[in-house]
């Protein structure tokens, strides 16, 4: 694949796939190092501390897996929307409790599931726009048929996303690896779901946005 050229379908599968694996297999590991310090040390103290890590990671693993289940694959496909108290769910377990605080404004319904897994997506570049941690607030206008978000990131040390930043400006594309795909995955929803993404500063806040395109005039 050219470095400045669209993935085809099987190309964009396997990057995706290499995302998935690389953001579970650090838990995943840890949850094996957690059961050899079991196996090997009678000591209660390293057996309390191994069980609090295993517990830790295997919440954090499952949380990733459902998010991923969502945002990128086929989950839910019976129907053609996502719940919108099904992704809150999934995106406070995505972004967790220490370092993130997800604030959550938006209606109960169902949204399009196109719009949902850009939603979902948006929630992810969010954290990465937070590398100290921060508060990620989550907001909606407009109707759940034809809605806009904004999603609006405070913390020290707040940037735009990097590789989001470069899709939407244009130009060469960003080397497509498990690194960029997910913000390339999150540019490609945004036209399959017939919105603008933007990214701004405003004063120390980082602001994502998608709106609905505008409807050409007669």
């Amino acid at each position: 694949m050219s470095q400045h050229s669209h993935p085809t379908d099987l190309e964009l599968a396997a990057l995706i796939s290499s995302k998935i694996c690389h953001d579970v297999i650090g838990p995943v590991g840890a949850i094996y190092n957690g059961l050899e310090i079991l196996d090997e040390d009678d000591n209660a103290e390293a057996q309390s501390y191994a069980l609090e890590v295993i517990r830790n990671v295997t919440e954090q693993a499952s949380a990733r897996l459902q998010f991923a289940r969502f945002a990128f694959g086929a989950a839910g496909s019976a129907g053609s929307a996502i719940d919108l108290g099904t992704a809150e769910q999934i995106s406070r377990g995505f972004v967790g409790n220490n370092k993130h605080k997800l604030i959550w404004n938006l209606p109960l319904g169902q949204l399009a599931k196109d719009r949902a897994k850009l939603l979902l997506n948006l929630i992810a570049s969010a954290v990465t726009a937070l590398p100290r941690g921060g508060e990620i607030e989550v907001c909606m206008s407009g109707t759940l048929a034809a809605p806009a978000f904004v999603i609006f990131c405070r913390g020290g040390g707040a940037r735009p996303p990097q590789y989001l930043s470069d899709f939407i400006r244009g130009g060469p594309m960003p080397r497509l690896d498990a690194m960029t795909i997910q913000a390339y995955y999150t540019w490609r929803l945004a036209g399959s779901a017939g919105m603008l993404l933007d990214i701004r500063m405003e004063g120390p806040e980082v602001v994502l946005s998608a709106r609905p395109k505008p409807t050409a005039r007669r």
